[in-house]
């Protein structure tokens, strides 16, 4: 019952004027305990619930999107992709992999939301890499390349599963790590800077080697894009990051890919569920009857503007070597003091026993 409801129906009144005069005051301050910790727990709940779902009527399984056991379907496979009766496994722990999967089916609507079931595990407890990334992209663009198993400067949406920091700078941030991207085509994902110079939003996520399920919810509707996590095994939606005023068309295509390099570990994906969501249209939003949503170039107002790549200095192959030499000259320095002081004091004795 909630307390509103419980407050007006005049239940309330008849068992606080039944109280003794002492009672009432008990009975007051657990009521308005009880009151707090039932908002608190509403914002908790409501904080937890799936990615931006407000108002929306209801939401469909797409089976022509989605990617499920036993793995068949509009799905195509590449790289080093091995399909089992359990999972799709992007790569293996072993190094110089790169794996995808592509769903050939463009998407026809507008709002959707992706739940991916997937496990990010492997042998290496401190060095492990690269990670894996969700696409919403131009068909074509699914091409191998560097940008998580993917090509790079793609047209669309990336939302990437980072499990290994290459950045030391400035930008930092405890992995593994869980950013979203939208690109024109003509923007590049720094790979060295961990995609902080182009990235929308991002959140520390401890998704690798978890002992149970890990799941992400992305979700784009009414033009805001929500990622939402649930790694911790409690049944519930905790957000990772939401942006508004982010354009992409329709008939794009979704996929996924995963990428090795000196580092690995296995990216496994169980299930890809593609949901329509049916979002109720504002009475003056009259741009579903004009907009032409397949041309819609891809952008995003919050997208953090793109720096100049400055490398980070590069050591100069002699600094070791200095290093050892200073060190070796401190050493002979001190040496030379401590044997000049060894003879000092012994010609200083030799000269007060010859006195004696």
């Amino acid at each position: 019952m909630k307390m509103s409801v419980f407050i007006s129906s005049g239940l309330f009144s008849d068992l606080f004027y039944k109280q003794p005069l002492f009672s009432r005051s008990i009975f007051l301050t657990v009521f308005i305990g009880l009151l707090a910790i039932s908002s608190a727990l509403a914002e908790f709940l409501e904080d937890g619930e799936a990615a931006s779902m407000e108002g929306a009527k209801s939401f469909f399984l797409k089976k022509e999107y989605s990617l499920s056991k036993p793995y068949h379907g509009s799905w195509d496979f590449g790289g080093t992709t091995l399909i089992t009766s359990e999972y799709v496994r992007l790569t293996s722990d072993t190094a110089s992999q790169s794996g995808s999967v592509w769903c050939t089916t463009p998407v026809t609507m507008r709002n959707w939301e992706a739940h991916l079931h997937f496990r990010v595990h492997g042998s290496a407890s401190n060095l492990f890499g690269d990670g894996f990334a969700f696409w919403y992209v131009d068909p074509s663009n699914r091409f191998a390349g560097p940008v998580f198993g993917n090509q790079d400067q793609f047209r669309g949406l990336g939302v990437f599963f980072d499990t290994y920091s290459n950045h030391n700078g400035p930008h930092s941030h405890d992995h593994p790590y869980i950013s979203a991207m939208v690109s024109n085509g003509s923007h590049s994902y720094d790979h060295d800077r961990d995609g902080t110079h182009s990235q929308l939003a991002g959140c520390t996520a401890k998704f690798r080697n978890r002992d149970h399920d890990t799941l992400a919810a992305i979700s784009y509707v009414d033009n805001v894009l929500t990622v939402s996590t649930d790694i911790d095994n409690k049944g519930m939606w905790q957000r990772c990051l939401r942006v508004t005023n982010v354009r992409l068309p329709t008939h794009f295509i979704f996929g996924a890919s995963a990428m090795t390099g000196d580092l690995s570990d296995n990216h496994d994906l169980l299930s890809i569920k593609i949901y329509e969501v049916d979002y109720p249209k504002r009475s003056s939003d009259i741009r579903d009857l004009t907009t032409d949503y397949r041309n819609i170039e891809p952008s995003a107002e919050a997208s953090e503007p793109e720096r100049e790549h400055v490398d980070q200095p590069v050591p100069s192959r002699w600094t070791g070597f200095r290093i050892f030499l200073l060190i070796l000259f401190s050493l002979i320095a001190i040496a030379a003091v401590i044997v000049g002081l060894y003879f000092y004091y012994t010609k200083q004795e030799e000269n007060r026993k010859r006195f004696y």
